[in-house]
């Protein structure tokens, strides 16, 4: 069996035997024979480790658009997976079982090594071969925090861009600016979870800081990365109309209007089940709010609704359905290598190379 114990990537040591990691914002100081607060990378003998390279927790074959990435090879497939371990600790967690395994990823690997698994390890190799004959255009590094597989997610990334396959991180967004040039030149999507746009909740509910999701997401626009943000939208916690307001000028002023923004409802999960799942209306709400900042797409997800379709920001004609399908091109129409709105000529920014037509 291919080991997942690899020495990690950007950490320094110190003479006390003491390690600081410094793939994400935590920059955790780990002592020896401990692990970070991710539980997947471990000091042994004063080196960083990641115990988790190629270990796959998850994997599928997903629409794009399920990322959720919109404006990102439309009508296109990805190959998705994710590994074991995260940097926060969500109360809502959907993941919360490999995110937050009960046991650390070395243990639950070795236990059972015989009989139910608990994963599997392939190298970057057999990711791309998997993406390529399964037609797919992209690999996404998903489920979990990618940050935390910072090792495999790069030799994978070099390998994807050499055989012209995309990548794309769906994220906190806790990487450091270090971590995020590194991979930059390799990646192409940046699907940040923009939790809330308050400190307290962060704290509360994350385990984590606002600030460093900020500065990781200007860093992704000055790095040129195909950027769409992500807000599950939670009753009584992150759904007031002040907050919605800080959050939209803040995207439209730092970011651009063009950003493409994902409004989600709410699922009780976790723990917390007793949380209502959010109303229609709240989301209808909030939209109206990003809107009203000057926001170009802001789209509503994980329930019914017309606004997870592609409208003409000029015009409002349809330009991609995605609610009976997963993006059908309508009133879009390629100039040359952009888009535009074949109603009014209005550019709808795609990222979708020239051989790619939906």
């Amino acid at each position: 069996m291919i080991s997942p114990v690899k020495e990690a990537l950007l950490y320094e040591k110190y003479s006390s035997g003491n390690v600081r990691c410094g793939v994400c914002a935590r920059k955790c100081v780990i002592a020896p024979d401990k692990t970070g607060f991710c539980r997947v990378r471990k000091n042994i003998g004063g080196t960083l480790y990641a115990l988790n390279y190629g270990f796959v927790s998850s994997e599928a074959i997903d629409p794009i658009e399920k990322k959720p990435l919109y404006h990102f090879l439309p009508g296109t497939t990805t190959y998705s997976l994710g590994t074991f371990g995260c940097n926060f600790r969500c109360l809502n967690c959907q993941n919360h079982k490999i995110s937050m395994p009960s046991s650390p990823v070395y243990e639950s690997l070795y236990r059972n090594k015989n009989q139910n698994r608990f994963g599997e390890i392939i190298t970057p190799e057999e990711v791309v071969t998997r993406a390529l004959l399964l037609e797919t255009k992209s690999v996404s590094l998903t489920y979990n925090e990618p940050a935390v597989w910072f090792e495999f997610v790069y030799d994978l990334a070099v390998l994807a861009q050499k055989s012209e396959l995309s990548v794309v991180l769906v994220t906190n967004g806790y990487l450091t600016p270090e971590a995020l040039e590194m991979l930059a030149p390799h990646i192409d999507g940046y699907c940040v979870d923009l939790k809330s746009f308050s400190d307290s909740f962060y704290s509360d509910i994350c385990s984590a800081k606002l600030d460093p999701v900020l500065e990781s997401v200007l860093k992704a626009k000055e790095l040129n990365l195909h950027i769409e943000i992500v807000t599950l939208i939670i009753p009584g916690m992150n759904d007031d109309v002040s907050e919605a307001k800080a959050a939209a000028e803040w995207i439209s002023s730092r970011l651009g209007k063009e950003v493409p923004i994902h409004l989600n409802a709410f699922l009780p999960h976790y723990k917390m089940e007793q949380t209502p799942r959010t109303p229609d209306s709240t989301l209808n709400k909030i939209r109206a709010v990003y809107q009203s900042a000057g926001l170009d797409y802001v789209y509503i997800g994980n329930t019914i609704s017309e606004y997870k379709n592609t409208y003409c920001p000029n015009c409002q004609a349809l330009l991609i359905n995605r609610v009976y399908s997963f993006g059908e091109s309508v009133h879009l129409e390629k100039s040359e290598n952009e888009f535009v709105c074949s109603n009014c000529r209005q550019k709808v920014p795609l990222f979708c190379p020239p051989d790619i037509h939906f």
